[in-house]
C-alpha cells in the first residue's frame, strides 16, 4: 500500500465555531466539543486550546468501504514502535497525524512491514 506525506505543519485544537479554512481542515463536532485539525498557519486565533507540531501522511487513492484493517495495521505498527497517532478518516481515505519528531521513525517502521511512501522524510 502506498502512503504520502503532506508537506504541512498541522495543529489540533478545540474551537467555538466552524469557519472556512480551505483545504486540509478537518472539523468534528460532538455533544461535548468542536475539534479542528488544520495547517498551523491557519489556526484561528480564538482557539480555546491547541497543540502544534503534527505531521501527516495519508493512504494514497480511494479506499473502498469493504477494505478491512488498513488503519488497524498502520496504528498497530506505530503503536508497537511507541508512536502515538491521531487519525482522521474521510470518504476516500485515511489521514494519520503523528508528532513531527517521530516522522522518520514512523516511516522506517511502516516500510519494514511493506508500506511504501511516495516521498521520503
Amino acid at each position: 500500500m502506498l502512503l504520502e506525506w503532506l508537506n504541512i505543519d498541522f495543529s489540533v485544537a478545540k474551537c467555538h465555531e466552524i469557519i472556512d479554512l480551505g483545504r486540509f481542515s478537518f472539523w468534528s463536532r460532538t455533544d461535548h466539543e468542536l475539534s479542528l485539525v488544520c495547517p498551523t498557519e491557519l489556526l484561528p486565533t480564538d482557539a480555546e486550546v491547541h497543540e502544534d507540531g503534527w505531521s501527516c501522511f495519508r493512504v494514497v487513492g480511494q479506499m473502498e468501504f469493504t477494505m478491512v484493517g488498513v488503519l488497524a495495521k498502520i496504528s498497530g505498527c506505530l503503536g508497537e514502535s511507541g508512536i502515538s497517532i491521531f487519525a482522521v478518516s474521510t470518504f476516500d481515505t485515511d489521514y494519520i497525524f503523528i508528532k513531527e519528531e517521530k516522522c522518520h521513525e514512523a516511516q522506517v517502521a511502516l516500510e519494514a512491514i511493506g508500506y511504501s511512501f511516495l516521498d521520503k522524510i
